[in-house]
């Protein structure tokens, strides 16, 4: 039976059987007991489903992996131990050394680093696209060792929305698939499977935690991308692999089940960013309740963004569904429940003035994290981005100016008035 959004974030992943626990069991074991060698051995060859060490998989975590892939609508999923886990797992598990990929410019700040000096130094050379580049520049960005792209729906901090046609258009034309971060939105208020995704991630530490209770990260496969039709661009996945007695991910596991089969197989295995049990079942209580929430932090995003937009102190205000905002068509196609709670703005007077606002706020605390319960202000190109010059921040959409502010789930006339105070000490 089809399931609304709503039914799924309370009732998907785990079903209680007869005399079973109600809520979702936390296997907090490290190992698992097998009868004979034999039954052990079948799961060291991928011939058997089963556990038996949870740093591959545990059964708490494989129900919130469930859970994540059935609202996304995906074919699989897995769980990491952050967000950044996720994104280098989705990406190392197509790309060598050797390898290219292309990247929107408008992503996090950790997720600039991995890719333009971290896996510069493995050998993998990244290419980053304005979100706003024509069709024709996009296309030129290709190579013929380019193996993906990748964009977040509303990029981190500068609440870029994702051209889904543009992006997937062109990495299917070139036989490659759309990497999307999906974080701020969830798939509450975006589905990108449905825009042409190929692959998804999350930071599941932020809307879908929700409480700033544990760290995560989730990657769910579509299971529509035919890895079969390039065996030599992804020869990973169309080819033996020797580590596990020559199994091709593939044939074995379908189109469905390649990508995170392999993703488990080889990278947790050597990496083993795994969340613990423990971890997961809160983020599967924070799953529970995503989609109320997601329409409060909406509600209070859109309110303070309109705010903002009338404050004579207030020099520039970006939010996707603020009417009038670079991206507000964009939003509306690709986002028509809501984006998100992050309200990105200037205050007048720069840096100097944006460091005052924020140390007079009283209510919304100075935080390096975003999208959760309580509000949480931040000025990104002195914390998340100071990595970068300026200007690799700007072309970020990071300005020195920018403060990031995150509304949570207090009444908005609370937020605004805190907003308001603060704003008349600069």
């Amino acid at each position: 039976m089809k399931q609304s959004m709503d039914t799924l974030c309370v009732q998907a992943g785990y079903n209680a059987g007869n005399g079973e626990p109600r809520q979702l069991p936390i296997v907090q074991s490290t190992t698992f007991r097998y009868l004979t060698g034999e039954d052990m051995g079948k799961l060291f060859d991928l011939e058997a489903e089963g556990y038996f060490y949870t740093r591959l998989q545990n059964p708490t975590v494989d129900q919130v992996a469930a859970k994540i892939c059935a609202l996304e609508g995906g074919s699989a999923a897995m769980l990491t131990a952050s967000g950044m886990a996720a994104t280098f797992y989705a990406v190392f598990n197509l790309l060598s050394c050797g390898d290219h990929a292309i990247s929107t410019t408008a992503i996090y700040g950790g997720t600039y680093n991995l890719f333009a000096v971290t896996m510069k130094r493995m050998g993998i050379e990244f290419t980053f696209v304005s979100p706003d580049c024509t069709e024709e520049e996009l296309n030129a960005a290709f190579r013929p060792n380019t193996k993906l792209v990748f964009g977040e729906t509303i990029s981190n901090p500068s609440l870029r929305v994702l051209d889904f046609d543009k992006f997937s258009r062109a990495a299917h034309a070139h036989g490659v698939p759309l990497i999307v971060d999906n974080t701020f939105a969830t798939p509450v208020g975006c589905r990108p499977f449905e825009f042409g995704a190929d692959i998804v991630t999350h930071s599941t530490t932020k809307y879908m935690d929700g409480h700033a209770c544990a760290l995560g990260g989730a990657i769910v496969d579509s299971g529509k991308f035919d890895w079969t039709k390039y065996p030599e661009k992804f020869a990973g996945l169309c080819t033996p692999d020797e580590s596990y007695h020559g199994v091709t991910y593939t044939e074995r596991f379908g189109l469905g089940g390649a990508f995170i089969t392999k993703a488990t197989a080889q990278l947790m295995r050597d990496f083993g960013a795994m969340p613990s049990p423990n971890n997961a079942f809160l983020l599967n209580l924070g799953l529970e309740s995503l989609h109320l929430r997601m329409r409060q932090h909406c509600a209070n995003g859109l309110a303070v963004a309109k705010f903002l937009a009338d404050n004579e102190k207030i020099s520039w205000v970006t939010y996707p569904d603020l009417p009038g905002s670079r991206d507000y068509a964009l939003c509306q196609k690709y986002l028509p429940n809501g984006s998100c709670g992050v309200v990105s703005f200037g205050v007048k007077g720069g840096r100097a003035a944006a460091e005052s606002f924020m140390r007079n706020l009283q209510m919304a605390a100075i935080e390096t994290h975003v999208a959760d319960a309580k509000t949480c202000c931040l000025h990104p190109a002195s914390t998340t981005h100071r990595q970068m010059n300026d200007e690799e921040l700007l072309a970020a959409g990071v300005s020195p100016d920018l403060i990031r502010m995150s509304c949570g789930l207090e009444a908005a006339e609370d937020i605004i008035a805190d907003i308001a105070q603060a704003l008349e000490k600069v």
